[in-house]
């Protein structure tokens, strides 16, 4: 039996474990990378952890989240950020160089390579061909230590593409329509693996749309095979040298196969307020809206703002619309300047935003109170906007660009022309906004600089033998980290200070919490299905662990977020019985009692509800890893206790 192109990566990476669907293995990382917003921690980490250099064969840190400084914080972050990774052989790229995925695409990311990052769009490289995965700070820390990263072997899905795109359906109506077919917890415990005769007629940064939003589906990564197409996009960035060829093998066996015609496609929107709400453009048009955003990691390439250019020329965008459009790199943002197509968005009547996150991590640009705001972003969670009551529709960057000069939802497909951006020969290639790590001999000369606002990762505690705690916090289906730890302008700056931060954790379901879970001397949550699915962040760990969180008690976690808990030494159960969520209400006292031992020894786990009396059945299903981890208190306990 032959090998998936995800099957062949693990198989030449794998240092633990067996390949098997539901094993644990652990994969050794070539490549890491970090952002602003969750490196700050991940480098406290590092540091805590007590090795001098990094053993990856590249990690790259990134300036692109906390990008607006009104006040200290930020620019503290940055330079404690900057001194770290040049005294221990990190590269950095400076604010204004682009956003981390988009750059990686462009200057680091190579075929056949693995890669975390302490973002979950990190599988924007699978458009590459790169097996890479977006892990918490702590897992990342751990990797650039050298550390295996650990996961549990996923099912292969293969999504077979199959026709041509017709004009002005995109890429991003590629990735909308397996969200409409799979969900947004379709993809947990799976990679999804694209082929098919259309796979030809993408480009690298097409691929890299599909594989930057597979993130979406709750999937372990998304992957495109390495080919011809892939050659010229490193050959027209100066990187032919990395090319390396990988695709399936003719027998491979994957577990689940989707079959999609592109040719049958047409312009897509996710409607609010989540990802796989996808309806067709044509049942929605004509509804006023008040903004569009173009840009994220998502469809910020020098493509897609070639084809938003050729749109807008000559046009002005409507009157009742504000029109934003973030370039993705400085790349981008400069071949744009130097052919005239950024004066062609600019004579429109768009806004240029710096080629950082922006809008999409809730960084400015908030829509106006019960504004419809059309975005190219990737997630349209309630409130991720910054506007509470604000419409976010997703959308594909030639809706947006038509729609901002009509005003109202319009398909693209009837008012564009079916303009074809190719692949430059050359991309305009100008690294002096990366800074390189310090040689060995001078690396013990830097100085670590800290700001007032850099506080120590929490302290952890080994599992105790018994919890008893009050239930603090009881939500619902589809929790995500923006509802547990909210991003935004204002709360973006304190990630690197987790007593500040925790202020605000779960205020968007209840304001109270915090202070709630302050009051109590332990305390866990209860939630439904696909409880925090969404970013990497581990902050919607570490903010809980600070509350005094013991445990959390779900029908269902998201990926990252249960690997996030485990590295934070919380409990993650589910519940045996998914009607057992309706026997515990806020408030109740829960015990939980022989824990350290029943985790110990792979027990099934009994949580007392001593206010009605009922007994709730609940597994833990943790590796032997795992279950250590948890022991230990945490990852990074474990990490300095087995030198790992």
């Amino acid at each position: 039996m032959g090998y998936t192109i995800a099957q062949k990566i693990i198989k030449n990476h794998l240092v633990s474990g067996e390949m098997k669907v539901g094993n644990d293995i652990g994969i050794r990382i070539d490549q890491t990378l970090t952002q602003d917003a969750t490196g700050t921690m991940a480098y406290l980490e590092f540091e805590a952890m007590g090795i001098k250099r990094v053993k990856t064969e590249k990690s790259v840190a990134y300036i692109d989240h906390n990008t607006l400084q009104t006040g200290f914080e930020n620019a503290d972050d940055h330079r404690f950020i900057q001194s770290v990774c040049k005294k221990h052989g990190i590269y950095f790229s400076r604010p204004g160089n682009g956003i981390c995925h988009q750059v990686h695409l462009e200057r680091f990311g190579i075929p056949t390579k693995t890669l975390i990052g302490s973002d979950s769009h990190t599988p924007t490289a699978g458009g590459l061909g790169m097996l890479a995965m977006g892990a918490g700070g702590l897992d990342v820390a751990v990797a650039m230590g050298g550390g295996a990263y650990f996961i549990t072997m996923p099912k292969i899905v293969n999504i077979e593409l199959t026709g041509k795109l017709n004009d002005n359906v995109s890429a991003k109506d590629i990735i909308l329509e397996v969200l409409r077919i799979m969900s947004v917890k379709g993809g947990v415990g799976k990679i999804i693996e694209y082929s098919g005769d259309a796979i030809k007629t993408l480009s690298v940064p097409q691929r890299a749309t599909i594989t930057n939003m597979g993130a979406e589906l709750g999937a372990t990564t998304s992957i495109f095979p390495s080919d011809e197409n892939t050659r010229e996009f490193l050959k027209a960035q100066g990187r032919e040298q990395d090319f390396m060829p990988i695709s399936p093998d003719d027998d491979a066996v994957y577990d689940e196969h989707i079959k999609i015609d592109l040719s049958t496609l047409t312009p897509l929107a996710a409607c609010p307020h989540s990802p796989d709400n996808v309806k067709k453009i044509s049942d929605l048009e004509g509804m006023k809206i008040n903004q569009v955003s173009i840009g994220s990691c998502t469809n910020s390439s020098y493509a897609d703002m070639m084809k938003v250019a050729h749109i807008l020329k000559g046009k002005t965008v409507h009157p009742d619309v504000s029109l934003s459009i973030a370039p993705g790199s400085k790349q981008v943002l400069n071949m744009l300047a130097q052919n005239g197509a950024l004066s062609d968005i600019i004579d429109a009547g768009a806004r240029i935003l710096e080629s950082a996150c922006g809008p999409c991590i809730g960084m400015g640009q908030a829509p106006n109170s019960k504004g419809v705001s059309l975005r190219t972003f990737n997630r349209n969670f309630l409130g991720r906007s910054g506007t509470k009551d604000g419409e976010i529709y997703l959308v594909s960057p030639e809706t947006a660009a038509v729609s901002a000069i009509c005003g109202v939802l319009t398909d693209p497909t009837k008012h564009a022309d079916g303009y074809e951006v190719k692949i430059p020969e050359h991309f305009l290639i100008n690294d002096n906004m990366v800074i390189e790590p310090a040689s060995v001999e001078e690396m013990d000369s830097i100085n670590v600089l800290r700001g007032p606002n850099i506080k120590e990762f929490p302290e952890t505690a080994p599992l105790q033998s018994d919890i008893k705690s009050t239930c603090s916090l009881k939500v619902g289906d589809n929790i995500t980290t923006d509802h547990i730890m909210p991003a935004g302008a204002k709360i973006l700056p304190l990630r690197s200070n987790i007593p500040a931060i925790s202020e605000y954790c779960f205020t968007v379901c209840d304001s109270s919490f915090p202070s709630r879970a302050k009051s109590l001397e332990s305390n866990i949550i209860v939630g439904g299905s696909n409880y925090g699915q969404g970013s990497s962040r581990e902050h919607a760990a570490l903010a809980p662990l600070y509350l005094k969180v013991k445990a959390v008690i779900v029908k269902s976690f998201a990926r990252i977020h249960r690997a996030n808990l485990i590295n934070a030494g919380i409990l993650p159960l589910e519940f045996v019985d998914e009607n057992d969520y309706n026997n515990i209400n806020l408030g109740d006292e829960l015990d939980i009692l022989n824990v350290r031992d029943k985790i110990k020894n792979g027990k099934e786990i009994t949580v007392i509800n001593k206010t009605t009396g009922k007994e709730i059945k609940t597994k833990c299903e943790l590796t032997q890893r795992s279950r250590d981890i948890i022991l230990a208190g945490g990852l990074l306990k474990y990490t300095m206790e087995k030198g790992e």
